[in-house]
């Protein structure tokens, strides 16, 4: 298929990389200039890239960047072609996508919303799995490309639901992080072994997928960004604002939001949003790090 794909970030570069390695023909285009797909054209807007695709596919990192890339100076709304299909992978606002899917409805093209969970390891390796909004047969169409980056794929209902979806993944990962953070850090300042907790937790009933991912990087003390706390906070707050739209309490993600807050203040956003951990130890005066001795 004849895809244009725009953002080339940490998620973005590497889906482009696969749809290219599975045979599809690929422009990509980046808002900061130099970043490029071996085997893609590069194009210098967003309109550019969508000349002639079939498909135009978007990874940017929030709801402004969305409408600025489809609807701004040299965008590509203002080359959209009837029977064309935008998909987008960016964690926006649920709300924000059924307007922009209405407005480009009336030139005959579909709007699918996709956002994706996974690491940068995940995307590099064509692991990422899909919640999907859209209509069927739109999803159909799409599903060589799916294939081509993730191993599975949800369909979870029309446009829009995709996004409501997303908000609630990432509701519970922040949630559990923060749990097992604020857990490590008490461990520590107690003097626990964290090398002995780590095990013990995963064979409990607390076990989690996102305590398994973190760890090793948490012992290395290793924060380089998988998922940038900035674009975490981010999505605590598309989450917020939605459950304000439908009158939901959300008491346990505002006090997370207040430390993700703090930590992005204190010059974290750019490292992994597991940098929060960071924040813990300054208030306990404690560092959580392996070969910690028990009663230390």
């Amino acid at each position: 298929m004849r895809v244009a794909f725009l953002g080339l970030g940490i998620m973005g570069r590497w889906m482009a990389t696969n749809l290219v390695k599975a045979g599809h023909e690929v422009a990509v285009w980046n808002r900061s200039p130099g970043k490029e797909v071996q085997g893609a054209r590069t194009a210098s807007s967003p309109g550019g890239a969508a000349l002639d695709a079939e498909v135009l596919w978007m990874c940017v990192s929030d709801t402004k960047a969305v409408e600025n890339v489809l609807f701004g100076p040299g965008g590509a709304a203002h080359v959209l072609k009837q029977g064309m299909i935008i998909a987008d992978s960016s964690t926006i606002s649920p709300s924000a996508t059924v307007r922009f899917a209405e407005r480009v409805k009336t030139s005959g093209v579909s709007y699918v919303d996709a956002p994706m969970t996974g690491s940068k390891v995940a995307a590099e390796s064509g692991q990422l799995i899909f919640m999907v909004g859209g209509d069927e047969a739109t999803l159909a169409r799409l599903r060589p490309l799916f294939e081509a980056m993730g191993k599975q794929t949800f369909h979870m209902g029309p446009t829009g639901k995709g996004q409501s979806t997303k908000l609630v993944m990432n509701l519970q990962i922040a949630l559990i992080y923060e749990g097992f953070a604020e857990a490590l850090t008490l461990g520590a300042k107690l003097g626990v072994d964290i090398e002995k907790l780590l095990p013990l937790v995963q064979a409990s009933m607390v076990k989690s997928g996102v305590v398994e991912y973190k760890a090793p990087f948490i012992l290395q003390r290793d924060f380089s960004p998988n998922f940038p706390l900035r674009l975490m906070l981010k999505d605590i707050r598309l989450a917020l604002d939605a459950a304000k739209e439908s009158r939901v309490r959300l008491p346990g993600l505002e006090a997370v939001e207040e430390v993700y807050d703090v930590a992005a203040e204190e010059g974290h956003g750019d490292l992994d949003y597991a940098a929060t951990l960071t924040l813990l130890e300054k208030w306990a005066g404690v560092e959580v790090k392996a070969g910690a001795k028990a009663g230390a």
